[in-house]
């Protein structure tokens, strides 16, 4: 896929990852369908959007909730002409211990909240947004690509009972919707990153950055551009699709 005017949608595209990579598109030509919650935020990358060169329109949107997801997809080609591709890439932690136990005594366990909130972001948002764009695109009648933004924790990751799920889930939709979609001219594929070095890694103490770093061959946490750039990479090859890419610097956990 050429990216000149192509109209590419993000979520979570008001800072960290989902900026890098508005920005890394947007030099390439592409106009952008940022999707967040902060209007602020949105701001910001947008403006920095057009200081790229290129353009586009923020959208407020709950991915958990259907209905908000519905009419932002609708909006997207009435306002920037189709859609083209979709990063689904809002996402959410809520670590804690499956269960924590003290001198032999249950402490805590997981919580449902912490649970179902994970849950309704990471996955049922992935979900609806990846629907709702490849409704568009069909109905538009324009070939397309969806890419899910996994993680290398999806293998599982202590204190991580309901992101690792959430990140397995998503790199498996994005292999299903492969199969199911590419007679419509649409591919599917995720990204899994390492250790990447976004604001709010980069809000940990040195310390804490230095033993993370450590322990990746690479000996350093990865930059957003680079996950940017493998986004951009799978949009731009025709041929990628149904296959999850992993970005982690030679880290396996």
């Amino acid at each position: 896929m050429d990216l000149n005017n192509k109209v590419i949608a993000i979520t979570g595209a008001g800072r960290g990852l989902g900026r890098s990579m508005a920005l890394t598109l947007a030099a390439k030509g592409a106009k952008l369908a940022l999707i967040d919650l902060n209007q602020e935020d949105l701001d910001c990358t947008l403006e920095q959007v057009r200081e790229s060169g290129s353009d586009g329109k923020t959208y407020i949107c709950n991915v958990a909730q259907e209905a908000d997801v519905e009419s932002v997809f609708a909006a997207i080609p009435a306002d920037l002409g189709g859609i083209n591709g979709l990063i689904n890439n809002a996402g959410i932690t809520r670590d804690g211990l499956f269960i924590k136990v003290k001198e032999g005594e249950i402490v805590s366990k997981m919580t449902m909240d912490q649970w179902n909130l994970v849950m309704d972001v990471n996955l049922t948002g992935t979900f609806l947004c990846g629907r709702e764009a490849a409704v568009q695109m069909i109905k538009h009648k324009q070939e397309g690509c969806i890419i899910n933004i996994s993680s290398i924790s999806r293998h599982g990751n202590m204190g991580q009972t309901n992101y690792t799920a959430t990140k397995a889930a998503v790199e498996a939709m994005a292999v299903t919707w492969a199969k199911e979609l590419a007679r419509y001219g649409i591919r599917a594929a995720s990204i899994a990153p390492g250790y990447i070095g976004t604001e709010m890694v980069m809000s940990m103490k040195q310390e804490a950055r230095d033993k993370i770093a450590a322990g990746i061959p690479a000996k350093r946490l990865g930059r957003p551009d680079e996950i940017a750039a493998t986004a951009a990479f799978i949009l731009e090859n025709d041929y990628a699709s149904g296959r999850c890419f992993e970005v982690d610097g030679g880290l396996r956990i």
